[in-house]
C-alpha cells in the first residue's frame, strides 16, 4: 500500500494506467516515473466536473524534486475494495501558469 499526500491520510493500492492515457502523459514529456512522484508530495487539487458525467476527475498541481511543476488530470478507482489512482492527462506547467499559481496560493495566505 501506498500512502498517497494529496489527500492527507488517504491509503491507496497504487496507480490504475491505460495505454492511451500513458503514452498522452509522454508525449507531453511526462515519465510515468515522474508522474508517480508527484503523487508522494503534497499537491493543490480541485475539483474538475465539467469533463466527465461519469466519474470524478480532478486536477492537480504538484511538483518534482527539482521543483518543476507539473499539471495533472486523474480519477480516483475502486477495484477489489481497494482504491486507485487512474492518470489521464500531466503535463510540465509553462512559467507564467507557475507564476500564476504562486501569487493565487500567497493571496490565500494573505
Amino acid at each position: 500500500m501506498y500512502k498517497c499526500l494529496y489527500r492527507p491520510g488517504e491509503i491507496v493500492a497504487g496507480f490504475e494506467w491505460d495505454e492511451v492515457d500513458r503514452d498522452k502523459c509522454r508525449r507531453h514529456g511526462v515519465s510515468v516515473e515522474a508522474l508517480e512522484s508527484v503523487f508522494r508530495r503534497p499537491m493543490a487539487v480541485f475539483p474538475d466536473p465539467a469533463h466527465s458525467a461519469t466519474e470524478v476527475r480532478s486536477k492537480g498541481i504538484g511538483s518534482l524534486d527539482g521543483g518543476r511543476r507539473v499539471f495533472v488530470v486523474f480519477t480516483l478507482r475502486e477495484r477489489d475494495g481497494e482504491r486507485y489512482i487512474r492518470p489521464i492527462s500531466a503535463r510540465y506547467m509553462h512559467s507564467k501558469e507557475v507564476e500564476y499559481y504562486e501569487n493565487e496560493v500567497a493571496r490565500a495566505g494573505e
